[in-house]
């Protein structure tokens, strides 16, 4: 499975996060690191280090491990002081005990071991602590993208990629984990009609591990089959619809206390 150039898109990564505002994922996380008094707390596939600002006002020790220098240097410069570690998040490189959270959102798939990744996150839990994995599943009916229908193999490529949330449920049990849970915790409806659907940010090459993904001429491909479909529905009087429906869920488990 081909790798995203995150020190490529490093640059315009976080222009996905358009508000001030702390989304429902980053409020769940706050919530769940208070509930569990976590003073030292992991991301694994920590990118530019937004979701590690929401937790600031928790922990001593945050830390945050990605696989991309250029992500790694967005991070430092967005929040100074982070710990920041280069390394794979299938290759946790922390000691036992180590942390009260670990957490990854939106990143797991990107591991090239993922079933290894929950393994070794009970390995550098401290008795108690909890794994917290965030992510949406294209597995589930519930979730669709509009895009998916323009676009040659991203659905596809996705489902190759992304462990189902069933899977990762069997693999934490596998691991050790007690007190799995899942909740859904942030959902995105979202509808464009005509023309705006061309106005999407999440269409452009570089906006998303789907689209970066994809070479230049399907992607281009992909775009004039979509700006066609929206001049056939003008032609016939009509008005192209474009919705995307994906649910956020939070998928936990904890270690056993010593």
């Amino acid at each position: 499975m081909a790798r995203v150039n995150y020190d490529q898109i490093a640059p315009e990564y976080d222009r996905r996060f358009v508000s001030s505002e702390l989304e429902e994922r980053g409020k769940a996380l706050l919530a769940l690191a208070y509930l569990l008094r976590a003073d030292r707390i992991l991301e694994a596939g920590c990118g530019t280090g937004h979701w590690l600002s929401a937790l600031r006002p928790v922990a001593n020790r945050l830390v945050g491990l990605d696989y991309s220098d250029g992500m790694l240097r967005q991070a430092q410069q967005r929040q100074p002081g982070l710990e920041l570690v280069r390394g794979s998040g299938d290759r946790l490189p922390f000691c036992a005990q180590s942390f009260d959270l670990v957490y990854c959102v939106d990143a797991i798939h990107h591991f090239p071991d993922q079933a290894g990744f929950i393994a070794q996150a009970l390995e550098i839990l401290h008795g108690g602590g909890i794994l917290a994995v965030l992510g949406m599943d294209p597995h589930n009916p519930k979730n669709s993208w509009y895009a998916n229908d323009f676009f040659d193999g991203m659905l596809e490529t996705d489902l190759k990629r992304f462990p189902s949330h069933a899977t990762l449920l069997e693999w934490m049990k596998s691991a050790g984990f007690v007190n799995i849970q899942v909740a859904e915790v942030e959902r995105l409806d979202e509808t464009r009609i005509g023309a705006q659907v061309l106005d999407d940010p999440y269409l452009k090459k570089n906006s998303c591990s789907q689209m970066a993904l994809l070479s230049n001429e399907v992607h281009q491909a992909g775009i004039a089959r979509l700006s066609a479909a929206v001049k056939a529905e003008q032609t016939r009087g009509g008005s192209f619809i474009g919705r995307t429906v994906l649910c956020i869920d939070m998928i936990t488990g904890q270690k056993e206390a010593s």
